[in-house]
């Protein structure tokens, strides 16, 4: 004790200072975290990716670009602009409850024509004998940050060491809520198969450990085999960049072809006359699996409507649609519920058979189960929700809740 100072004084002054200091190191301390990792996750830096992309026909004036060319963002008045969507209808996005997942039921051997889907655009392919993991998501969130972004809204199916082994994995696009640093690192770890990406994205892989020798990248109109498969990378109109930098590595969407059956995979796209060509050239398709969701009038070139997706459908001469990039992730401004409404409305229309499972529920292609409607069940927070009634975002944070700790994310 300082001789002269009373001892009450001497407290005061110690609790004094931790909390100063404690005000002080917690920001701090929160960025340290939230930037954990930053530098890593966000990829191949451009002076790294251009030995590998610049020879591309796509790739001019220092990066790609889309066949058909997108138009600027309409510069929308105040009440109709972004930043007031982001600010009023944020919470559109979230369920309205927990959204129910099914346990996969994965067979030993993969059959001549069957998909699970995972949630987002994450499916396991059966093809002919073989099997194709595309667009793999397992994190929690899909950021390159592990505090800030857009999180899961519904637990992983199954953990990612529980699959099969696969024999490929291929990848859309770079980015996050299509190439996940943590699952990409789980799958070195747990399988062999090799990771099929368009041109650049490879970098990326290359820079978080994949063996070289993993690594296939492809520019639109090549193709790959893998065992009795063949992948083919195919147009899309979309966009890329894991931060500022954009448009350096190269979107797909892609063909897998077996001897039998026929499968398109869209990744993320807008909508394009391409899949007329695509259809004409490589077509018809058994399956494909098309973006329905995160449409918005800002990015109506880059994202598909789920009327669009039918459309899409059409063109590619495809059989069933599996509507994809829906129900995992708040991405858009759009209710909950309304891709997997609006696109089984538009199917019904046309004439489409639509599949629309839970997240984990496997599909027999040859033989699909009768249409259940159960979204509508889920609902989106806001319906019937009057102006400054929070309970539907309350229901749907709660689910978010039980969906994180019940998530078992990957390693690394």
């Amino acid at each position: 004790m300082l001789e002269g100072v009373p001892s009450s004084l001497l407290r005061r002054t110690a609790v004094t200072t931790a909390a100063a200091a404690t005000a002080v190191l917690a920001p701090v301390s929160w960025l340290v975290r939230a930037t954990w990792g930053l530098p890593t996750a966000l990829g191949a830096s451009r002076r790294r990716l251009l030995p590998t992309v610049a020879s591309s026909p796509q790739w001019s004036d220092g990066k790609f670009h889309n066949a058909l060319p997108a138009p600027p963002m309409p510069k929308n008045g105040p009440r109709k602009g972004l930043l007031r969507q982001v600010h009023e209808e944020r919470h559109n996005g979230l369920p309205g409850a927990p959204v129910p997942v099914a346990a996969p039921e994965l067979p030993a051997d993969a059959a001549e024509l069957a998909v699970t889907w995972f949630g987002h655009a994450t499916a396991l392919l059966e093809v002919d004998g073989q099997r194709v993991l595309v667009d793999p998501v397992w994190g929690e969130r899909v950021s390159p940050s592990p505090l800030l972004g857009p999180t899961r809204l519904h637990p992983t199916p199954i953990p990612l060491d529980q699959l099969p082994q696969v024999d490929a994995v291929l990848v859309s696009h770079d980015h996050y809520d299509h190439l996940d640093l943590p699952t990409v690192r789980e799958l070195v770890r747990t399988q062999t198969a090799p990771f099929v990406v368009p041109l650049g994205v490879g970098e990326h892989l290359r820079g978080w450990g994949v063996p070289a020798e993993r690594i296939v990248e492809l520019d639109w109109h090549a193709e790959t085999r893998i065992g009795g498969l063949t992948l083919t990378c195919t147009e899309a109109r979309h966009f890329s960049g894991r931060f500022f930098a954009r448009d350096t590595t190269l979107w797909s969407s892609w063909v897998v072809a077996g001897p039998r059956r026929r499968v398109f995979f869209g990744g993320d796209t807008g909508y394009t006359p391409a899949f007329a060509a695509i259809g004409a050239r490589l077509g018809p398709f058994d399956l494909t699996l098309l973006p329905v969701g995160a449409y918005n009038d800002a990015w109506a070139a880059i994202h598909m409507t789920p009327e669009e997706a039918v459309r899409a459908h059409g063109d590619l001469g495809g059989d069933v649609l599996l509507p994809i990039h829906w129900a995992t992730f708040n991405l858009a401004f759009h209710r909950w519920a309304e891709p997997a409404q609006r696109v089984c409305a538009a199917a019904e229309r046309s004439g489409v058979q639509v599949v629309v499972p839970l997240p984990g529920q496997r599909v027999d292609v040859l033989d699909p189960p009768p249409a259940t409607d159960w979204w509508s069940a889920v609902g989106s927070a806001v319906e019937g929700q009057p102006d400054g009634d929070d309970a539907g975002m309350r229901t749907a944070l709660l689910a978010r809740t039980a969906s994180r700790r019940s998530l078992r994310r990957p390693a690394g």
